[in-house]
């Protein structure tokens, strides 16, 4: 056979020997036998050639893997075996090693920490979406309780049925004048374009103009006013579908009867507000700014509670037909300190009654003046007694009584003191005129006069006197 198995005793290889044996070989190992090829695949520690080395070389390899000297000595034709990588028994540690994997360690504490933040980031989010998600989907299918779609008409006498009927015949005014501007309302009288409203409106005016409910603005002209009544007619032209409110009757007002107000207050346009009527016959007066008495107004008004405000100066006040049966013209404010800041209502309001705005716009459309009605007397304004004294003397060191005028006919004397009025107590000089004011010229009237301590009554017709 080519090879055979070795019987020999097993070499020692776990001992270092003491030295080499003369061909290499450890004691023991028997050498191959030539021919059989084993010399080509086991190789000694010292490779072919080792013995033609000077004597200083020493024959130890240091590594068994190292190149073999002497290599290039090998005659011609004889094959060089290529080292082969050996199994050095006294080395560190053996060439070899068995793989067994990463050395397994415990979970540590961080990658718990980690891990469990993670887990509940990953969960909020999820979470969250779809929270917004069933929140957007569930508000989309959110139905709330609502009343069904009705009929928007209202009963006629209701105050938005009083408010749909007036509001087209409303209108807005903005003044501007030499003194500055400001907003008043007015409302429409007929066709032709003619609009009532108060005279401190539209006193010292150059430009004036009307807004319509529409939003729709026109410029106005000044037809005509009177400061005494706080009335004044004012006219716009080419305006088609104007629609005129319907005048009622002062007369037939009663304390507590509602009322509807509608004006600008605070220039907020079509503002509509409700009330009752608090009382009539009040003795209003206002204005003497001029300081001569020529522009003070005296108003028998009706009282309303119904909120009045700066900018409602000239607007209607409606009964429960949609008529109108005053002039909004003054309101009483609370007092302040500052007299340069504008007042709000406190629920008094004063209107001038539409019998005596008819009489008064009737004669400003026909003539651009107003007459008031007279009885020729001079009263004096500083008596502080109870009623309306005569003078002692007129303007200009003129007699009190006009010669031949209707107080003259009837017997008034200077210094009589007038009481009533038609059977009513006046208190003052104001009232007694505003009493008078509240009659048209020709009128008959009642007065009960106090002279010597003794009453009398007095049978008086109205006369009549441009006004301002």
């Amino acid at each position: 056979m080519a090879d055979r198995q070795q019987t020999d005793p097993a070499p020692q290889w776990w001992s270092r020997p003491e030295g080499t044996a003369g061909d290499g070989r450890p004691g023991g190992v028997p050498a191959p036998r030539p021919g059989t090829g084993a010399e080509d695949h086991v190789q000694d520690a010292a490779a072919p050639g080792v013995s033609d080395l000077p004597p200083d070389v020493s024959t130890a390899a240091p590594d068994a893997s190292a190149s073999t000297p002497g290599v290039s000595d090998l005659p011609p034709g004889a094959s060089a075996a290529v080292p082969t990588v050996r199994y050095d028994p006294w080395g560190a540690e053996p060439l070899q090693v068995v793989d067994r994997g990463r050395t397994p360690r415990g979970i540590r504490l961080w990658q718990v920490v980690a891990l469990s933040l993670g887990t509940a980031l990953l969960a909020g989010s999820v979470g969250g979406y779809l929270g917004v998600l069933a929140e957007r989907r569930s508000s989309t299918r959110l139905e709330l309780p609502q009343a069904a779609a009705a009929d928007r008409g209202r009963a006629p006498e209701s105050v938005a049925g009083i408010a749909a009927t007036a509001l087209p015949g409303v209108v807005t005014l903005h003044v501007r004048g030499t003194k500055g501007s400001g907003t008043g309302t007015g409302f429409v009288l007929d066709q032709q374009g003619h609009i009532l409203t108060n005279s401190h409106v539209v006193a010292d005016s150059q430009e004036i103009t009307v807004t319509f409910s529409t939003g729709e603005s026109v410029t106005a002209e000044l037809v005509g006013r009177d400061s005494g009544y706080d009335l004044a007619v004012v006219k716009v032209s080419g305006v088609r579908g104007l629609q005129p409110l319907s005048l009622g009757n002062s007369e037939n007002v009663k304390v507590g009867d509602p009322v509807v107000a509608i004006g600008a207050p605070f220039d907020l346009s079509n503002t509509v507000t409700a009330g009752i009527i608090s009382a009539t016959g009040r003795p209003v007066t206002a204005g003497g700014d001029k300081g001569d008495g020529s522009d003070i107004s005296y108003v028998d008004a009706l009282q309303t509670d119904a909120p009045i405000n700066p900018g409602n100066s000239g607007g209607p006040l409606l009964d429960a037909k949609a008529h109108v049966v005053g002039i909004n013209s003054a309101i009483r404010g609370a007092d302040k300190e500052d007299a340069t800041r504008q007042g709000g209502s406190i629920g008094l309001g004063f209107a001038i009654p539409v019998n005596q705005g008819k009489r008064v716009a009737e004669e400003l459309i026909r003539t651009g003046r107003a007459t008031h009605p007279v009885i020729g007397v001079t009263l004096d304004m500083d008596y502080a007694g109870d009623g309306a004294r005569v003078g002692d003397k007129g303007e200009d060191g003129k007699p009190s009584v006009v010669a031949d005028g209707p107080g003259a006919r009837a017997g008034i004397r200077a210094g009589d003191v007038i009481t009533k009025v038609d059977g009513q107590r006046v208190r003052g000089g104001d009232e007694l005129i505003i009493k008078i004011r509240a009659h048209r010229p020709g009128d008959p009237l009642t007065l009960t006069v106090l002279r010597g301590g003794r009453e009398s009554t007095l049978k008086v017709v109205l006369g009549s006197a441009t006004g301002s």
